[in-house]
């Protein structure tokens, strides 16, 4: 039987499919200008993304409503803005990382020695080496160091400004090894993760949904210069309503090789980026440079992580070295938010 007008007019608004996904209509979002003004807390505009100081962003946010405005405005760069910030020196206890960055390393190695080393699942295998379920680990192999990393005040904001209260920490080191090749452009969890086919099973209010339940971030523990691939991104991208579908369509990854952004990063910055801006980690064309980062996964309190965790096992390895900690009451508050479920 023929579908009436009022069947065809409810299939067309409640489910998107490859026919809506016009590369001009994402053209009309994408080819903007970001302007300074508009973002007073930030301290450049680099490429169409937005920077901030740090040192800045620390001394500002002691005061509780700044610390509001701040927030409010990574929320609206998140949702309607380029859709990505970069943190610069949002760690500045380097020696630290270097600790993080030695224990990660050790666990590459004992993956590769098991044979149970992961990869990546938008790259080539071997492009590079993953830890999954980083956070876990690094908990329990080094609680102090632990709680000195997620002790970070621009993590916790950054999650807070997106996510609200109760927001759930996941991570997974992603080690680009020379040569590794790039990502193909994409969006990530939770529909990003699915094929074409399932996503155009979700009723279209899923797709606008799903970005607000995750929060996408990274913290470099070395310097990556562009030649080492820092990620790539398509600045307003995360606007466009079928992006979940169109991203790895011929056309759009065209147009993302020819219009995407690249920005290099210091040992100690993080960028934060909603979950639905295409993006892509760059090709490492480095001899030399293995480059790390942690990524961060932060789910909201009403969405289920990618990952699951033993955070049971996590909060008594935690709780004494926090119980001795001379940490602030922040600091504190932070590295239990990410250890605890919600």
């Amino acid at each position: 039987m023929k579908p009436d007008a009022q069947s065809v007019r409810r299939m067309r608004e409640g489910f998107l499919g490859l026919g809506d996904c016009r590369l001009s209509d994402l053209r009309r979002l994408c080819e903007r200008e970001t302007v300074m003004s508009d973002w007073p807390h930030a301290a450049a505009v680099e490429k169409n993304v937005l920077l901030y100081d740090c040192d800045a962003i620390r001394r500002r946010s002691g005061d509780a409503e700044t610390r509001r405005e701040i927030m409010a405005e990574w929320r609206e760069a998140f949702a309607t803005g380029p859709g990505v910030i970069v943190l610069k020196r949002a760690e500045p206890d380097h020696a630290m990382l270097e600790r993080a960055t030695a224990l990660f390393f050790d666990l590459i190695a004992a993956q590769q020695r098991a044979g149970t080393g992961g990869g990546d699942h938008f790259a080539k295998p071997g492009a590079n080496d993953r830890i999954w379920n980083s956070l876990q680990k690094h908990c329990l192999r080094d609680p102090a160091n632990f709680a000195a990393y997620y002790a970070n005040e621009m993590l916790a904001m950054a999650s807070g400004s997106w996510l609200g209260p109760g927001y759930q920490v996941t991570a997974q080191v992603n080690c680009v090894n020379p040569g590794g090749a790039a990502q193909s452009p994409h969006r990530d969890y939770h529909l990003g993760f699915r094929t074409a086919q399932e996503m155009a099973h979700y009723p279209r209010h899923v797709h606008a949904l799903s970005p607000v339940l995750t929060l996408q971030g990274a913290i470099a523990h070395g310097d990556a210069p562009l030649a080492a691939g820092p990620t790539l991104f398509l600045p307003y991208s995360q606007r466009y309503e079928p992006g979940y579908l169109a991203a790895g369509l011929p056309d759009f990854v065209e147009y993302f090789a020819a219009r995407h952004v690249q920005l290099p990063l210091e040992t100690g910055d993080m960028v934060f980026f909603n979950p639905a801006l295409i993006h892509a980690a760059g090709a490492n064309v480095t001899r030399d440079v293995r480059r790390l980062v942690n990524l961060f996964q932060v789910s909201s309190a009403f969405g289920r992580a990618m990952e699951s965790i033993d955070r049971v096992a996590m909060c008594r390895a935690l709780y004494p070295v926090l119980r001795r900690s001379t940490m602030t009451a922040s600091g504190i508050g932070n590295a239990n938010a990410a250890c605890a479920d919600g």
